[in-house]
């Protein structure tokens, strides 16, 4: 059964409501699938049925599943493998020599998913311990959906997950095979933690980020939640810190807050004005 336009607006103004994100009539032909399951559950059997629900019902955990469903989560590790490598060789290295004197470095990966970037950036780091040795190092990943945050802080994973990204070597050093899958050792879990958080809402912490990390996410954005989003990514980052995009994504032509880094491709940094070098308790709250 063919949806109708008038449930298409329904979903598409409760997904940007909770989220900020545009239910484009690109991604429409994957509604009955991501909601199959709550038809299931609630016996109905179509998404038309479900939007006569969320009409009646008084239950706010109803309209969180819906919009939780509807979300992309896709990802798995080492995403862009390129990317990884740059990170690797100079953007880390380069903020461990602006952080010499502190020892410490904090990163934000947003739109983490079920983990597998923040956990990602744990190994990279675990990689070159050396360099990173008695420093203090902070690894936040943050996302929309409560249920995948919840997995992400299980570190739990499936074979089909555990090998996309993983070599064998990788696998066996950072992960226990366990009777349900793999589970991220404790040298890579305790340096992450998770948080629900919605990247239109004030940064999820009042210090500032050496490195923010936000791949694939804002592509699902319209024009206006897309600014308001990277003024929310600005306000966030250490005026010298550094922000990576997905390889879709640009700051070209959507924000005045960014510019490409003239020598790496894909990162981001601040543009200098009076009011980035203010502590960021004294910045505008309304942005």
């Amino acid at each position: 059964m063919e949806m109708s336009e008038t449930s298409n607006r329904v979903l598409a103004a409760l997904l940007e409501a909770r989220t900020g994100q545009e239910l484009t009539p690109s991604r429409r032909w994957r509604i009955n699938s991501a909601l199959s399951g709550l038809f299931r559950e609630r016996g109905v059997a179509n998404a038309e049925q479900l939007v006569g629900l969320l009409g009646q019902s008084r239950e706010s955990s109803l309209a969180r599943r819906v919009v939780e469903a509807l979300l992309n989560n896709e990802t798995y590790f080492f995403r862009d493998r390129t990317m990884f490598d740059l990170l690797g060789t100079r953007v880390l290295p380069e903020l461990a020599e602006r952080r010499a004197e502190t020892k410490r470095l904090s990163i934000w990966s947003a739109g983490c998913s079920t983990g597998q970037e923040a956990l990602s950036i744990a190994m990279l780091i675990c990689e070159q311990a050396p360099r990173w040795s008695g420093w203090t190092i902070d690894i936040l990943g943050t996302d929309v959906s409560e249920s995948v945050i919840d997995l992400a802080r299980q570190g739990a994973y499936s074979q089909f997950q555990i090998q996309r990204g993983l070599g064998v070597t990788q696998m066996l050093r950072w992960f226990a095979e366990t009777d349900g899958g793999w589970q991220a050792k404790n040298a890579i879990r305790q340096k992450v933690r998770f948080e629900v958080h919605n990247l239109l809402d004030p940064p999820p912490v009042q210090t500032e980020f050496d490195l923010i990390l936000c791949r694939n996410v804002l592509l699902y954005f319209e024009g206006a939640n897309r600014a308001r989003a990277f003024d929310r990514l600005a306000s966030a980052l250490a005026l010298d810190g550094r922000l990576l995009l997905g390889a879709g994504e640009t700051v070209m032509g959507q924000t005045e807050r960014f510019v490409p880094d003239p020598e790496l491709t894909g990162i981001y940094r601040r543009i200098e004005a009076d009011e980035e070098a203010l502590p960021l308790s004294q910045r505008s709250a309304s942005r």
